[in-house]
C-alpha cells in the first residue's frame, strides 16, 4: 500500500524523535520529497548548541535499521540527516513560534503595495495565526494563506 508523503513523515518523525532526544537534540522537520530523479527522506535536527556532522551521522546510523524494519517507504530513496542551518525555512507554526525574535524574510504569493518580499524581526503570531514582523518599527501582518515562504536570514 503506497503511503503519502505526510503519513511517511509522521511515521519517520515518531521513529526519529526518541533517538534525537537520546542525542540531546530534537527533530526540526521530516520531509519526503522528490528532487530531480531522486526521492529523498530528509530528517532535519536541531539543538540549543547547533548540530554538527557527528550528530547527524549518529542519528543516521541509529535510524537506518529502524526504517528498514518499519519499511514506511516502498520505493528506493536516499536518507539525509542534516541541520536546518542558520538560514532555515519556517514551514510550520511550531517553526514560526521557535524563531520569534529572529530576522526573517517573508515572501508572498501576490504583491502588497507593490512588493512581494518583506524583511523584519519575527513577532508572535496574530490571534488568527497571522505572520507578523517588525520592519524597522513598522509592524506588518500577513494572512498565513497569503505567505508563500518564510525564511530566517543571517547577516554574515
Amino acid at each position: 500500500m503506497a503511503k503519502n508523503a505526510k503519513s511517511i513523515s509522521e511515521t519517520v518523525r515518531a521513529l526519529a524523535e526518541p533517538l534525537a532526544d537520546e542525542l540531546g537534540c530534537w527533530v526540526w522537520d521530516v520531509e519526503y520529497v522528490k528532487e530531480g530523479a531522486r526521492k529523498i527522506l530528509r530528517i532535519t535536527i536541531d539543538s540549543e548548541e547547533g548540530i554538527d556532522i557527528n550528530v547527524c551521522e549518529k542519528l543516521h546510523r541509529a535510524i537506518d535499521p529502524l526504517l528498514d524494519e518499519a519499511d514506511p517507504i516502498e520505493e528506493a530513496y536516499y536518507l539525509e540527516v542534516c541541520s536546518p542551518g542558520v538560514e532555515r525555512e519556517l514551514r510550520t507554526q511550531i517553526h514560526i513560534d521557535a524563531c520569534e525574535g529572529w530576522d526573517v524574510e517573508v515572501k508572498l504569493y501576490a504583491p502588497v503595495d507593490g512588493a512581494k518580499v518583506f524583511r523584519g524581526v519575527l513577532l508572535p503570531s496574530g490571534e488568527n495565526g497571522e505572520v507578523r514582523i517588525d520592519d524597522k518599527g513598522k509592524i506588518l501582518e500577513f494572512v498565513r494563506s497569503d505567505v508563500a515562504k518564510i525564511n530566517t536570514v543571517f547577516e554574515f
